[in-house]
């Protein structure tokens, strides 16, 4: 059995690491509230763009957009495409940034040719670990020069990256775009999810909840409907991968704030264990002491 003194330093070390795994279960919460709002004030802006969009697709269907271009005539195995991966920054947030690095790695298999695969990778954690895998084997290229975070998303950042995105698109260095991301669906549920970015689909546009198409009005466009559809895609972009990067950000606040409040009852059941334990060894040494005393007090009586 442990000594008392090497037990209340285990004590001692645990309660400090309490204090820890609860800060960082508050500081998560915080910053999932935060990042909550911000993307709910934000919505009815992007939610206008869609709808815009679809009326400017509704009043001009043989509009040729360079952003909807599907490039058929490329086969699939020389189709050049792009996958936006968007992990942590961080660790200590249980099996999120396993679970949606494993979820590209099984998306990545299923691409014909590896060598027209391309990763952009958002997260400090998931650009290390695919990095390390390009030069252990294999795998699809990663961009070194794309290096954002995904503490705190904004608006200009998500604009940043969709800027580069499109430039690659139009400039046929990339010919399919899809965003990889971890979607809450509920408080306790997450789902790893991959939406296709590039090239937009018009079918994908002007669709009601229930699938049916949108009866919308009569509208003009200036200075021409092209030009309203250069200004609208970019921020229409933006507005996707901004969305996706705050669910991934509360996806991973949310997973953190699961693995700290474990933690905690993991730390407070050790200090139970523990205080158990000094009880004993302190009654035991107490004990001994009784012992002693009367063993002393009947040896000078006789």
């Amino acid at each position: 059995m442990a000594n008392m003194r090497e037990i209340r330093e285990r004590i001692s070390s645990i309660q400090q690491i309490l204090k820890i795994t609860n800060a960082m279960y508050l500081m998560s919460s915080s910053k999932l509230k935060k990042a909550r709002k911000s993307l709910e004030s934000t919505e009815p802006y992007f939610y206008k763009l869609q709808s815009t969009i679809e009326s400017v697709l509704e009043h001009t269907p043989h509009m040729r957009q360079r952003y909807f271009d599907r490039r058929d005539d490329i086969p699939e195995e020389n189709c050049k495409k792009g996958y936006i991966v968007i992990t942590a920054d961080k660790g200590l947030c249980g099996s999120y940034n396993h679970n949606i690095m494993k979820f590209a790695e099984e998306e990545l298999k299923k691409a014909p040719n590896l060598d027209n695969c391309y990763l952009f990778v958002i997260g400090q954690v998931g650009r290390m670990h695919f990095q390390k895998r390009k030069k252990a084997e294999k795998n699809a290229f990663v961009d070194g020069e794309f290096l954002y975070t995904t503490q705190n998303p904004t608006l200009y950042r998500a604009m940043e990256i969709a800027q580069i995105i499109l430039d690659k698109f139009e400039k046929r260095e990339l010919d399919e775009v899809y965003l990889l991301y971890t979607d809450m669906v509920t408080a306790n549920v997450q789902e790893t999810r991959m939406v296709p970015l590039l090239p937009f689909n018009r079918r994908h546009f002007g669709k009601a909840p229930d699938g049916t198409m949108k009866k919308l009005p009569k509208a003009s466009f200036v200075p021409s409907p092209e030009k309203v559809m250069d200004y609208l895609i970019p921020q229409y972009a933006k507005g996707i991968i901004y969305g996706a990067m705050v669910e991934a950000f509360c996806c991973e606040q949310q997973s953190r704030m699961t693995a700290m409040d474990a933690a905690t009852s993991s730390a407070k059941d050790m200090i139970k264990e523990l205080s158990l334990l000094y009880n004993r060894a302190r009654q035991a040494a107490i004990t001994q002491e009784i012992t002693e005393v009367c063993a002393g007090a009947n040896g000078l009586s006789e």
